[in-house]
């Protein structure tokens, strides 16, 4: 299993970290409808390895603006 880099470096690929605890709080519940996809892993850490591959897209609020 690969280690997982940090939250500062996870917030990093979503601009803050609210928007990655939105991303991955709404991803696990969409995976906790497919039970045979996660197999005995925790759906938060397949929601945060997925979000560390860019396997999944967050679509931002048109009023969101990501800080440089």
């Amino acid at each position: 299993m690969m280690n997982y880099p940090g939250v500062n470096e996870l917030e990093e690929k979503v601009g803050c970290r609210y928007m990655l605890v939105m991303a991955v709080a709404c991803r696990a519940r969409q995976l906790l409808n497919d039970p045979e996809r996660l197999g005995n892993t925790n759906p938060v850490t397949y929601a945060v390895g997925e979000l560390f591959e860019d396997k999944i897209k967050i679509n931002y609020p048109d009023e969101y603006t990501l800080r440089s």
